[in-house]
């Protein structure tokens, strides 16, 4: 009980210490976590298309 105890206090104190980003900082993180979503989405698409060309030429 103890251990739980103290990892909750631990908890509490680290969210004491964080502070709260500004607007624009929690938007430009948006922006390049989109941004990223979308370049791994859009290299996901290629490939899939590239393979979908290479299978389509080796049916009968």
């Amino acid at each position: 009980m103890a251990f739980v105890q103290r990892k909750v206090v631990e908890m509490i104190q680290t969210m004491k210490l964080a502070k709260k980003t500004s607007k624009d900082d929690y938007f430009t993180h948006l922006r390049l976590v989109l941004l990223g979503m979308a370049a791994v989405g859009g290299i996901a698409f290629v490939i899939k298309l590239i393979a979908e060309f290479v299978t389509f030429g080796s049916k009968h």
